[in-house]
């Protein structure tokens, strides 16, 4: 048998941490039975409960383990099952054993769990008194909330019954007698109330529910038997259940009668939810619960009050499941019994519930407590000495929707079961009404995640991601009249505090994920800008005031009077949410018609009594011959269930003392889903491991990587500076990388090249500093033009002429010109004339018609006016303006877009006409600022293009022009651009599970960010941001390739394979079998969809992946290393390893070589990377250090090559094949200067077709989309990827 783990290995817990019984004590029921007995007593006073019992996993001591020779792991200290509790003082050293009962040690020898407080435990248990009754009652459950000095929760529920009080009947003496159904009438004529605690680590608060349930029947038909006895087997059986990993899988336990089931997490980062999320919307009318939500958020001190226990804590965690993922910080104490009123006097911001017995006392003694009345539905505010509490309304538009929403949900289940036959089955009815209730939760958490959503998403382009700043001041400006008050006081929250944190830390929570997903066309192009941003055509007219907004506008919502408040009159009631115009709410549209994710049960082996080790022991082995079942039965591509079953296989057989077996499980989540892998859980086994169960499984390859990598991993320091700063002018004088982080902190513009030269212009004539007057001075410029632009109000005659995403950058003061009196504005596209008088619109020139701009002066009465003439391409006429002191910006302005709109055509980069608009907003900032006859010149430091359309009048050669499509930049909005070390085209395809955005071709980008590993995905079909960068390791990135439809695997340097689900966009699973960096991925050419991934690393060694189990179905290891590509020609691979290009058969035998040096004898070189040609029978490849290309043919490697001389070319880089054309990526010379070029050779003729100057910097990667188009991406000065037309 497998040794016993180590006793200082702290085994994970079950779903219970303690199970209690509670009620009055023996004394005080002697008591009863002497009143009783006087006839005519017929009221009692409550009496004081006490903890009876106490029981404590494990259930099994050491010395069973021991007599039975059972290898079960123990905890670190023996601890005892379970003890009683007899108090004839308030003392806790003076419990004692029961009379008669074996002697067992002091209470002391009990370790209660963390965060349980046995003295108030009682008081929680029977939070109005142990009230003794005339006549029998119902049992009756409520639910408890724990929190430790650490704030860390447990979860409590408790389930009450009454027990007729009679002469023969004593409870302790340890042969408890009672009739299976209660009599009607005891003889004493008396009930006493009894009460079960169950606490967990979790929120059970339904399976819990059913458990105990299950559990009254059986004490209720007990007879003769010590009632601790089914109370402890109980708790035993839940201290055996494993809490299910976060996912679909679901875990069932047959607690008899009924079936109870464990839900999962959703994901890492949600809570357990096992509550009905639609109680609240029973209690409340929608606005009242956008009322309490705003109370939430803003952290007010709440008290929910009900004469329902129950209701207490389920509507109290329905509110917080609401807010998900943000989470109130204070006391949070759902259920106050009648001795802590007092904690409602509480100065802080807290949540709390009590009686609704107590109402009107906490009203009058707590000073501005909001009031919630769960069971009438109405809030209210108890008296204050200071100024009434205001709670403002949540935003108009966001709390429409919210309301539109919830009136189309079908809260009640008897609609849903009208047209159903009656269930003639207990679990099957139940089984029904769950996937009835996760159905309705999970549109709630969308419609309440959608109103976060609404409310939030503006948050992130006030963030400085770099510097951890928020620009809060900004942020309000942003923000309609009517919404300032909420947004002020939800800004200064703990809650909002940490929510900034976790959007600065780029977490991709809930949150983050319905953003992106409900993201508008026009976020996603804006988040391909680098130009501020300004109000759109589109967007100004979608804000022209609505009456309803107008009419129905709440500023501040006034307490005391709450409840007469008249709200808005919204839409009408609504069956159907498609009915409904939402028009101006973003992401608003239905969602009570979408269905939760797939779940999945399991079914937990039953647990034999008694409860001694053979029994644990037989238990842990059916439940891992279960498992091994179901995995058996499962297809391979269903990792996600699978990584579950190996998650709770390995902490069964950690549970039995195999830790072999155990780590070997968890070992398989690295290719399952690398997400619920328990990191600190493994690193403790190991660490436990004893010499010879160390030496074993440093034997065994993949645990001796899995032990190096868990020891040697060092822990995530704390980030020194993860707090938020919220931006503030500087008030000390700024060199220049003072100034470039106080102005990427404002969010002015993040570019640190455009910040160098604002600097210059700052600082013109003057010692190189900026002081504090200076910068707050153009910070104002600035943000006056801004706001400014928000102002603007284009008739709908003007904006029929614009396009829908222009906007109007700038307005001119009114001037004559040759069109008539009005103000020029300026768009990224053209010049316009806004007429004075009758509104029309008359349009100047677009920058791309603009032949000459001059400024001039006329004379007029004497007086020479400054003027600006354009002349265009297609028009005689010359458009003059005077413009008189703006004539010299508008001068320079105009001719900078002209500028930047030439080099965005020839380019066909559209980031240059977005940075000439953020040259030319800074030029009107710096004038302002200045205000001196030098201004003039100090605004030309930042006309760049118009300089380098002037100094550098190179024109792109024609052929460049003819083949270059598009540019983007993967590294747009961020302070510095970075290489583009990787690209991957993959094409669109419909699949019925995901959206319908999801199915456009995509393009993957790796960028090399401080040596880590990072990918933006563009949609392939707009070239817009498709997701957002995220991380993947924490090296550079080296090769991608497409395995199925739906996985994306990435080699990296750190020797791993990151595999991306292409529909979920998350990595969540890696393949750790090399163990140098991993340098190519190949498939074999033509499969759609491969089964079969090629892999080599640096060290020389090749793996051959089956796609659907993850599995090497082969590996061989060549002799030498420098192992950088492979290709698979004719059944044989073919690997470069810089010295040679050796070729194997795919059963690891060496068939020929082709050794560098045999050619080049004269210099020392290397094989830089090749391309096989199977028509041409040809082999071609770059050496460092040459600017040629080589060609073996393959039926003779040893004949010399023949050679391709590439022009002006110094380095080669990359290559590929595309159709039948070689294209070389290099650094080269274009008209005598160094630039990235790319060289199109005819493989039949061997002769470069094309000479493209494709990048500023060495194109480092080039990939092929579907032979029609090859993209290049260029180092770290450009960091562009440029799209190319495959002729």
């Amino acid at each position: 048998m497998a040794e016993a783990a180590p006793q200082h290995l702290s085994l994970p817990s079950g779903l219970l941490e303690l199970c209690a019984l509670l009620g009055a004590s023996r004394d005080s029921l002697r008591g009863l039975e002497q009143v009783a007995q006087k006839k005519g007593v017929r009221n009692l006073s409550s009496l004081d409960p006490e903890v009876l019992s106490v029981f404590v996993p494990p259930f099994i001591s050491k010395e069973d383990s021991q007599m039975a020779n059972a290898q079960c792991a123990m905890l670190g200290k023996t601890r005892r099952r379970s003890f009683r509790k007899k108090r004839e003082k308030p003392r806790l050293e003076q419990w004692k054993g029961l009379p008669g009962a074996p002697k067992v040690p002091d209470p002391e020898d009990v370790t209660i769990p963390g965060g349980v407080d046995l003295l108030a435990l009682p008081q929680l248990c029977f939070p109005g008194g142990v009230c003794v009754a005339s006549e029998p009652k119902e049992d009756c459950v409520h639910f408890l909330v724990l929190t430790d000095f650490c704030g860390n929760r447990t979860y409590g529920v408790v389930a009450q019954y009454y027990r007729p009080l009679h002469e023969e009947y004593c409870f302790y003496n340890g042969k408890a007698h009672w009739e299976p159904s209660w009599p009607a009438v005891s003889s004493s004529g008396f009930f006493v109330p009894f009460a079960v605690c169950v606490v967990s680590r979790f929120p059970y608060y339904t399976a819990l529910k059913d458990c105990l349930s299950c559990l009254l029947t059986h004490l209720k038909l007990c007879k003769d038997f010590e009632v601790d006895n089914p109370i402890k087997d109980f708790a035993a059986k839940l201290s055996l259940i494993p809490s299910p990993p976060p996912g679909p899988l679901h875990l069932i336990f047959n607690m008899k009668p009924l079936q109870i089931v464990f839900p999962a997490r959703a994901d890492l980062e949600s809570p357990v939810l096992d509550l009905d999320l639609h109680l609240p919307l029973l209690c409340f009318q929608p606005e009242r619960v956008l009322q309490i939500l705003t109370c939430i958020l803003t952290e007010q001190r709440l008290v929910f009050f009900s004469a329902d226990w129950a209701l207490l804590t389920l509507v109290a965690e329905g509110f917080m499941a609401y807010l998900h993922p943000l989470q109130w910080q204070h006391p949070f104490v759902p259920i106050l019994s009648d001795q802590m009123l007092d904690f409602v006097m509480a100065p802080t911001s807290f949540l709390m519930g009590c009686h609704r017995d107590h109402f009107e006392e906490v009203s009058k003694e707590a000073d501005g407590v909001i009031l919630i009345d769960i069971d009438h539905g109405s809030i209210t505010c108890s008296k204050s000495s200071d100024n009434h509490v205001d709670i403002p309304a949540i935003p108009f538009l966001a709390a429409q929707t919210f309301i539109q929403r919830v009136q189309g949900l079908q809260l009640y289940r008897e609609l849903h079961l009208a047209h159903l036959g009656s269930s003639t089955d207990l679990n099957e009815g139940r089984a029904r009404r769950r996937a009835w209730q996760q159905k309705l939760n999970c549109q709630i958490q969308q419609i309440a995640l959608q109103l976060l959503v609404s409310i939030f998403r503006d948050v992130k382009n006030h963030l400085n991601y770099e510097h951890r700043v928020f620009n809060s001041e900004e942020f309000l400006k942003t923000r309609a009249p009517g919404d300032q008050q909420f947004y002020k006081q939800v800004l200064d929250t703990y809650m909002f505090h940490s929510f900034l944190k976790a959007r600065l830390n780029r977490k991709m929570d809930a949150f983050a994920q319905m953003d992106l997903n409900t993201q508008s066309e026009e976020d996603r192009i804006n988040g391909m800008l680098i130009s501020p941003r300004r109000p759109t055509v589109e967007k100004i007219a979608s804000q022209k005031p609505s009456p309803l907004h107008v009419a129905h506008r709440r500023m501040v919502v006034s307490m005391p009077n709450l409840q007469d408040i008249a709200t808005p009159e919204l839409a009408p009631r609504n069956s159907s949410l498609r009915l409904m115009d939402t028009t101006g709410c973003k992401g608003s549209g239905p969602v009570a018609n979408m269905t939760p994710k797939s779940t999945y049960t399991f079914k937990i082996p039953e647990i034999h009594f008694p409860l001694v080790s053979q029994c644990v022991q037989a238990y842990y082995a059916d439940f891992v011959t279960l498992l091994s079942k179901a995995m058996s039965l499962l297809a391979p591509e269903n990792s996600l269930l699978l990584a579950r079953y190996f998650y709770l296989r390995g902490l069964v057989h950690l549970m039995q003392g195999q830790l072999l077996s155990a780590l070997s499980d968890f070992q398989n989540l690295y290719k399952t889903d690398i997400g619920i892998f328990p990191a600190d859980l493994v690193k403790r086994m190991v660490e436990s491991m004893s010499t010879p169960e160390r030496a074993q499984a440093e034997r065994m390859p993949e645990l001796k990587r899995l032990i190096s990598e868990v020891l040697d991993k060092p822990r995530e320091a704390p980030k020194t500076d993860d707090h938020v700063k919220n931006f503030e002018l500087p008030k000390k004088h700024m060199p220049l990388d003072e100034f470039v982080k106080r102005v990427q902190e404002s969010g002015v513009v993040k570019d640190t090249t455009i910040i160098h030269r604002l600097f210059e212009a700052l600082t013109v004539g003057q010692q190189k500093q900026i002081d504090p007057e200076t910068f707050k001075d153009f910070y104002n410029c600035w943000k006056e033009t801004e706001a400014e632009a928000q102002e603007v109000s284009l008739p709908w005659l003007v904006m029929e002429h614009l396009d829908k995403n222009e906007c109007v950058y700038k307005l001119s003061s009114s001037v004559k010109t040759n069109l008539g009196v009005g103000k020029i504005a300026m768009t990224q596209k053209r010049l316009f004339l806004l007429m004075e008088g009758r509104p029309g619109y008359v349009e100047i020139a677009t920058f791309r018609n603009i032949e000459e701009v001059r400024s001039t002066t006329v004379t007029f009465l004497l007086r020479r006016i400054p003027t600006l003439k354009i002349k265009m391409v297609s028009k005689k006429e010359v458009f003059e303006a005077n413009l008189k002191t703006e004539c010299d910006l508008w001068h320079l302005m105009v001719k900078e877009m002209w500028a930047g709109k030439k080099l965005a055509d020839d380019h066909k980069d559209p980031q240059y006409i977005q940075q000439a608009l953020t040259n030319v907003l800074l030029m009107d900032a710096v004038v302002g600022t200045l205000q001196s006859p030098g201004a003039i010149y100090a605004a030309s430091k930042l006309s760049y293009f118009d300089k380098m359309k002037n100094e550098l009048p190179m024109a792109v050669p024609k052929t460049t022009s003819e083949t270059l499509k598009h540019k983007i930049n993967p590294s747009a909005g961020e302070t510095f651009p970075h290489a583009v070390d990787v690209l991957l085209y993959t094409p669109g395809h419909l699949d019925p599970a995901e959206k319908v955005e999801d199915a456009h071709p995509k393009l993957w980008c790796a960028l090399n960010e401080h040596s880590e590993g990072r990918v933006i995905v563009f949609d392939a079909s707009s070239w817009t941001v498709h997701q957002h960068c995220f991380k993947v390791g924490t090296s550079k990135l080296n090769c991608m390739v497409m395995a199925e439809q739906s996985q994306v695997w990435i080699g990296s340097e750190d020797s791993v394979i990151y595999i991306i689900n292409i529909h979920s966009m998350s990595c969540n699973k890696q393949l750790t079998d090399h163990r140098s960096s991993v340098t190519d991925l190949i498939v074999q050419d033509g499969e759609k969809a491969p089964s079969v991934v090629y892999s080599c690393s640096i060290d020389g060694m090749v793996l051959v992946w089956n796609v659907s189990t993850l599995k090497v179905t082969s590996r061989f290891q060549l002799p030498c290393g420098g192992l950088t590509s492979i290709r698979l020609h004719g059944g044989r691979l073919w690997c470069c390893t810089g010295s040679s290009i050796v070729v194997v058969t795919l059963n690891d035998f060496f068939r020929q070589e082709l050794k560098v040096d045999e050619n080049f004898k004269e210099t020392s070189t290397t094989f830089l990377g090749f391309q096989l040609l199977p028509e041409q029978e040809q082999l071609w490849a770059a050496c460092a250090g040459y600017s040629e290309l080589y060609i073996w043919s393959l039926k003779d490697l040893a004949q010399p090559p023949q050679r391709v001389p590439l022009q002006d070319c110094s380095e080669i880089s990359c290559m590929i094949r595309v159709k039948q054309q070689i294209w070389v990526g290099s650094r080269g010379l274009s008209q005598g200067r160094p630039k990235g070029k790319i060289y199109v050779i005819d493989a039949k003729r061997k002769t470069v077709e094309k000479e493209l100057v494709a990048h500023s910097d060495t194109v480092r990667t080039l990939c092929s989309a579907e032979d029609r188009y090859v993209l290049s991406g260029a180092g770290e000065e450009e960091g562009k990827i440029a799209i190319w037309k495959v002729e």
